[in-house]
């Protein structure tokens, strides 16, 4: 019978079993090499109040803590709250991640080969 995936979906190789985890969206038992790991850093304050926490705040160089959470999804919550994409049989092969765009920081909008950047003399 053809396969889909050269590993059948899971990271488990020499292992004959895994522990289940549960889903963090749904809380369905996954496998544990079978999930969709994902970690995610946020800020604890949302960014309207982290101002007024620091005018407020009696430490001058208080930096407020972060929130780390390491979320596992099932496949049918990755896929339907788009962690990851339907890929074609073509495309599945494709083993490297793809590329991380990350906002660059000291950027203003409108600036040199940016959009509206031919019109500005």
């Amino acid at each position: 019978m053809t396969k889909k995936r050269r590993n059948g979906g899971r990271n488990k190789k020499g292992r004959g079993h895994t522990p289940a985890i549960r889903c963090s969206n749904c809380a369905r038992c996954v496998p544990k090499d079978k999930a969709i790991k994902r970690f995610q850093v946020r800020n604890m304050v949302e960014a309207g109040c982290q101002r007024d926490m620091r005018d407020a705040s009696v430490f001058d160089s208080y930096t407020l803590p972060k929130l780390y959470m390491k979320l596992q999804y099932c496949c049918s919550c990755a896929i339907h709250s788009r962690v990851v994409r339907v890929r074609s049989a073509t495309n599945r092969k494709i083993r490297e991640p793809p590329p991380r765009f990350r906002p660059r920081t000291g950027d203003k909008p409108g600036g040199a080969g940016g959009p509206g950047a031919a019109q500005k003399k």
